[in-house]
Formats: structure tokens, C-alpha cells, sequence
């Protein structure tokens, strides 16, 4: 009877011992591979928002910053290129941004925050080309009035310092506006925003 007893708890503490040992095989094979699933840190860091001080901006200047591997461009329009954006909603094919190419905060003339700073995705919504900046050369082959913007040379695609795209061309998107804020009158936040105004 004794050695009943000892044989039993000697299985009990086998089977302890190995369900132990094998409960940390287990996870030395689970933490690596849970690992392996996330992302990078140059991955998080590619998809982070990315702050862009524009103190410096002058009127008529327009500055690129990388967000999420595509270029960004941050614009600061002059009065006259305000008032210029009313002037030729008939040329373009979605003048009032109707299709979902920005955040609801951008849903203007202006597709933006505030009239005179202008930011834009850097892609042509055609075929993924980067446009040129083109603002008071008018385009080779461009027979309506320029008021400045975006040239594609790739397909001839043309877009108004708004972002937003002419009639008759191969692009039918206007420009995307990424989600931004302002954090203060000279600092802009890209790739996150209070889903608002985009005003922090």
C-alpha cells in the first residue's frame, strides 16, 4: 500500500514537471511567431503621423514630406489663388468634392482645413504617377485656362492647386487629402486628425 502511494505521487509530479516543461516549449515556439505577425519598427514608424512645421512657408511655396511612403504636399496659397479656385468649377469633374478623396472636414472649394494651405497626397489617382507642380507654367498642351496646379506627364492628367481634377482627362479622382490637423497656426500634424474641422 506504501508503495502504491509513493508510485502516485511520483506520477503526479512527472506529469507536473512535464506539463510544465512542455507549457514553456510551448511558448518559447508561440512568442516568436506572434512576433514575427507584427509589424516591423520601420513599419510603424513608415505609417506614423508626421509632424511638418510650416513657420517658414511662404505664399506661393509648396513643400514635400513623406507619410506612409508616398509624398505629401503641404501648399500655402495666396489670396488671388483663393479666389481663383471659384472661378473654374465648370472645367472640373467633382468642383464641390463629392467623391470620398478627403476627409469630411475637407469637403470644400479649398479641400482643406484652411483656405490657404493646401495638402495633398502626391499621386495621381490615374495610374499612381507623381504630377508635377506647375504653378504658373501652364502644361504643354493644356488649352483651357490655368489657374496653376498639377501636370501628370505620364497619362496628361491636370489638377487645380485644390487637387481637384479637370474634365477630359485619364484621371476621373481628384487629388487625396490625407487625414491632418493643425496642433498650432505653424505646425501640422499628417496622417492624424480630430475627424471634425481637423483642428486640434
Amino acid at each position: 500500500m506504501k508503495h502504491d502511494g509513493a508510485d502516485k505521487r511520483r506520477r503526479r509530479f512527472l506529469t507536473a514537471a512535464t506539463t510544465v516543461v512542455g507549457g514553456a516549449g510551448v511558448a518559447f515556439l508561440v512568442v516568436p511567431f506572434i512576433a514575427y505577425w507584427r509589424p516591423s519598427a520601420r513599419a510603424e514608424a513608415a505609417g506614423a503621423p508626421v509632424e511638418v512645421d510650416i513657420t517658414g512657408l511662404e505664399k506661393g511655396q509648396l513643400i514635400n514630406v513623406e507619410w506612409r511612403g508616398n509624398p505629401v504636399w503641404i501648399f500655402r496659397r495666396d489670396e488671388e489663388t483663393v479666389d481663383a479656385l471659384e472661378t473654374i468649377d465648370a472645367q472640373l469633374v467633382d468642383p464641390d468634392s463629392n467623391d470620398p478623396q478627403q476627409p469630411d472636414y475637407a469637403r470644400n472649394k479649398y479641400r482643406s482645413v484652411k483656405p490657404e494651405i493646401m495638402v495633398l497626397v502626391g499621386i495621381c489617382t490615374h495610374l499612381g504617377c507623381s504630377p508635377l507642380f506647375r504653378p504658373d507654367e501652364t502644361p504643354e498642351g493644356m488649352d483651357r485656362e490655368w489657374i496653376g496646379g498639377f501636370f501628370c506627364p505620364c497619362h496628361g492628367s491636370y489638377f487645380d492647386l485644390a487637387g481637384r481634377v479637370y474634365r477630359g482627362v485619364p484621371a476621373n479622382l481628384n487629388l487625396v487629402v490625407p487625414p491632418y490637423k493643425f496642433i498650432d497656426d505653424d505646425t501640422i500634424l499628417v496622417g492624424e486628425d480630430d475627424e471634425e474641422e481637423g483642428v486640434a
